[in-house]
């Protein structure tokens, strides 16, 4: 029996007549305003290459000149023009100054990634409240901040795309990271409060919750030891994971494309767990 349930979709003689463009063009960003916060390495440098070669135009921040300066060499030697800006993402006054120097450089934003964050791996009962402030300072206080800047300049453009850069950390726990894991749960629900306020201006804001990636931060994670046998949470990662690896961040970059395009208008308030499967595993039987 051919089914037409109008619950889930217009008939096809319906609404959707004369709306099937070519699926691809839906990707692409020509001309879109892209700031990606900390995208000077890692996730946030593969976001903006992705962005870039969708056909963004990028601008990112860092703290300080001398890693700008490195992360604009990068860039280039990659072949992607980027505005670097020195703002804390965590100061209000900064943020507000950053995007209007972006607006008036390039543009009003389109596409905003928060990805700036920190971890701090301490056991809770010896993890001091200053460090656990910090960590939700940048990790959950920053989104907020860098989000409700833009917001006002895509509400008056009728459209824009925020991405929160979340964790498996939004779904689970984990010893030794209480201020983390308390950060990025907090922002899972801020991304479907922004959908929730602002999807009738045509905003949509989605969360990418990656699994454990192979960068610098985590580094310390994946070193050899003395005896040259795999670090034991390496191990315990890889046998955790349907994959069998960690991931890159070159694996993060079509969630990333898909998110800020037009060919994801329909979806807000959602996280896209970019993890391997580990979310979906419960492990293997012991033998």
């Amino acid at each position: 029996m051919d089914r037409d349930n109008t619950e889930h979709g217009a008939s096809r003689s319906g609404e959707r007549k004369g709306t099937m463009d070519n699926i691809i063009d839906r990707f692409r960003l020509d001309g879109k305003v892209a700031l990606v916060t900390g995208g000077a390495y890692g996730i946030g440098f593969a976001i903006a290459a992705a962005l870039a070669q969708a056909g963004a135009i990028i601008a990112f921040n860092c703290r300080g000149q001398h890693h700008l300066d490195e992360a604009l060499a990068d860039y280039e030697a990659h072949g992607i023009e980027a505005k670097g800006y020195i703002a804390d993402v965590t100061d209000e006054a900064q943020v507000a100054e950053l995007v209007a120097n972006i607006e008036a450089d390039l543009g009003p934003v389109d596409i905003l990634v928060n990805n700036a964050g920190i971890i701090k791996r301490i056991p809770m009962l010896e993890m001091s409240v200053d460090d656990f402030r910090q960590v939700v300072d940048v990790d959950l206080n920053a989104p907020f901040i860098v989000s409700k800047a833009v917001l006002p300049g895509m509400i008056a453009k009728g459209h824009g795309k925020i991405i929160n850069i979340c964790s498996m950390m939004s779904e689970l726990g984990r010893e030794t990271v209480a201020g983390y894991a308390a950060a990025k749960g907090g922002l899972k629900m801020l991304t479907r409060n922004i959908c929730s306020e602002f999807g009738e201006h045509n905003i949509q804001c989605n969360g990418i919750g990656p699994g454990y990636i192979a960068t610098p931060q985590t580094a310390p994670l994946r070193e050899r030891q003395a005896d040259g046998s795999r670090h034991p949470f390496d191990q315990f990662i890889c046998a955790k994971t349907p994959a069998a690896r960690w991931g890159t961040p070159e694996d993060l970059m079509g969630a990333a494309v898909f998110l800020a395009s037009d060919a994801s208008n329909f979806v807000n308030g959602q996280v896209l767990y970019v993890d391997g499967g580990i979310l979906a595993y419960i492990g293997k039987q012991p033998s």
